[in-house]
């Protein structure tokens, strides 16, 4: 059987363009073939002439004629990516890396914490859960940004909230004079007081900053999580997908290759992880 070749691009055409914040905006692609993935996973995103990322699809693994990526402007290759338009043609390899063991939420109480821009992947996971909601018990959503503005998604969250065994709450770290907000003001760490589920084998899943995913690793077994409940997705420093660069080494672990999700209780003892 031949091998897949991991260097190769599917065009893909930009058909619409979502600007979630000042600093993040969604492209939806439709592919010229399908690309099958599981939520977790991640692929390359390339500009042409320009380079290429490695992003964590945002839309529901089992849509595979289009995908949508959310991406935060913080580099040259993000910034380039915002500035293309409807109609753009960009390029997708993969995907790479393992996704949430869906096998293992299955029946539980799904809890995800997703701060700013790591709401990316685990609005994958959400939607991917919405697709098979009787397989799960509930499914929790703790969504954090520094302001309202920063805040994601902001069109879908009436809709997502109505659905019946799901609860998503939503905080922000501050509220700057002339921005408007009536929910939680608070570290997305302090929302945990804000729910009521046993974490006795129940999963959660994080996704944000390194700060943000540090302190909530933290946190969690104070509230009773056991650290290999704890699901983290370790997008550090990924380049070239299949573990050739070596930019994204977790002690003896690749996360592109291993990972990009992990349970804490896999890589705790490794050096620097939130670095």
């Amino acid at each position: 059987m031949a091998k897949t070749n991991p260097y190769h691009v599917i065009p893909a055409t930009v058909y619409e363009i979502i600007e979630e914040s000042p600093t993040i905006r969604t492209l939806r692609l439709k592919p010229d073939s399908p690309i099958r993935f599981a939520t977790g996973q991640f692929v390359e995103l390339s500009v042409p002439n320009i380079g290429e990322g490695p992003f964590t699809p945002s839309s529901s693994h089992n849509i595979t004629e289009e995908m949508d990526i959310t991406i935060m402007k913080t580099g040259f290759v993000t910034e380039h990516i915002h500035k293309v338009n409807v109609g753009d043609r960009l390029g997708i390899r993969g995907p790479y890396g393992k996704g949430y063991p869906l096998d293992k939420f299955r029946g539980r109480d799904v809890l995800i914490m997703g701060g700013g821009v790591g709401m990316a992947p685990t609005r994958s996971l959400f939607l991917t859960l919405l697709d098979e909601i009787d397989q799960y018990k509930s499914i929790t959503f703790l969504a954090g940004a520094r302001t309202p503005r920063d805040m994601i998604y902001k069109d879908h969250i009436d809709a997502w909230s109505k659905i019946d065994k799901v609860n998503f709450i939503r905080g922000v770290d501050r509220v700057p004079e002339g921005e408007s907000w009536n929910e939680e003001v608070c570290l997305i760490t302090k929302l945990l007081d804000k729910i009521d589920i046993d974490p006795t084998d129940n999963p959660v899943v994080v996704c944000g900053p390194p700060i943000m995913m540090k302190f909530a690793t933290m946190d969690l077994p104070k509230y009773g999580y056991a650290d290999k409940d704890i699901y983290l997705s370790m997008e550090k420093k990924m380049y070239c997908g299949f573990g050739q660069c070596r930019h994204c080494v977790i002690g003896k672990y690749y996360a592109c290759k291993d990972g990009p999700v992990f349970t804490y209780e896999m890589i705790k003892n490794e050096e620097n992880i939130w670095e």
